[in-house]
């Protein structure tokens, strides 16, 4: 993977992680355009890289909060920091479980399926629509409202939905205050990436050519300075309603991808 190719695909990354687009559905429009052979042998690695950078661009946006919420449970308060982490730990349950439970079903839909990809970036267009009419509230997220958006993030998984997209619709449209939705949404993926990047690194499903190292950095270089760019970005666009513009690049791309698969 040359220089460049890996500047592309660590901003396409950055980007896609917090924008309601959808990078995996994204990614499989690729691949059928480009072809499955412009996916180079190292994509796993650099794949974990470039999730890791986007990771690490949250904990960056988010520290304040982060480091409130550590001091909370390392004096075992039962705070607002606390409740806010226990929550956080709750709405992984269901993306956990369906992920670990379903992988290899789940893998088989990333083959090309673009048609599907097509239908579920309507339905993700549909979602941001009522979450961009939803008036804004005060609300915060509770207990029961963690597990509904959990299932959110479960059903993500599919290719063509957006993760952040269904995660802070699906909280919006539970009447929760929208700055929050989006700091909960952000923050609820980062114990899942660490969480697969650990498995990825257990179960030695990695491979490192020193001869990578380049790419990999200016990869993982990219993939962060964009993540913070839109990580900061989509929360201004979640509390000024401007949802509506990414609904209708979703409902435009889905159309397209329907099209593709139809011909």
């Amino acid at each position: 993977m040359d220089i460049i190719d890996s500047i592309v695909l660590g901003i396409i990354q950055g980007l896609t992680e917090f924008l309601p687009v959808s990078s995996s559905g994204h990614l499989e429009l690729g691949k059928a355009i480009l072809g499955d052979e412009s996916i180079p042998k190292e994509s796993l690695l650099f794949t974990v890289v470039l999730h890791f950078a986007t990771a690490l661009s949250t904990i960056v946006v988010f520290r304040k909060d982060i480091w409130s919420i550590l001091k909370g449970v390392l004096k075992f308060q039962w705070n607002d920091d606390v409740q806010f982490a226990s929550k956080i730990a709750v709405s992984m349950l269901p993306a956990a479980i369906v992920g670990y439970t379903y992988e290899s079903e789940l893998s088989e839909l990333f083959g090309g399926n673009i048609k599907l990809v097509g239908f579920m970036l309507i339905l993700t267009a549909l979602l941001l629509y009522l979450a961009d009419k939803a008036k804004n509230t005060t609300k915060n997220i509770s207990f029961r409202n963690a597990i509904v958006i959990g299932f959110a993030q479960a059903i993500a998984m599919l290719p063509g939905i957006s993760r952040s997209g269904a995660t802070i619709s699906t909280s919006v449209l539970l009447g929760n205050d929208k700055t929050k939705a989006a700091r909960f949404s952000f923050l609820m993926v980062v114990p899942l990436i660490f969480g697969k990047i650990a498995k990825d690194i257990i179960g030695g499903e990695l491979t490192y050519d020193s001869g990578n190292f380049t790419s990999l950095s200016v990869g993982f270089i990219a993939a962060f300075i964009s993540g913070l760019f839109a990580c900061t970005w989509m929360i201004s666009l979640v509390k000024k309603s401007k949802l509506i513009y990414f609904s209708m690049y979703c409902v435009v791309v889905g159309l397209i991808a329907i099209y593709i698969a139809s011909t």
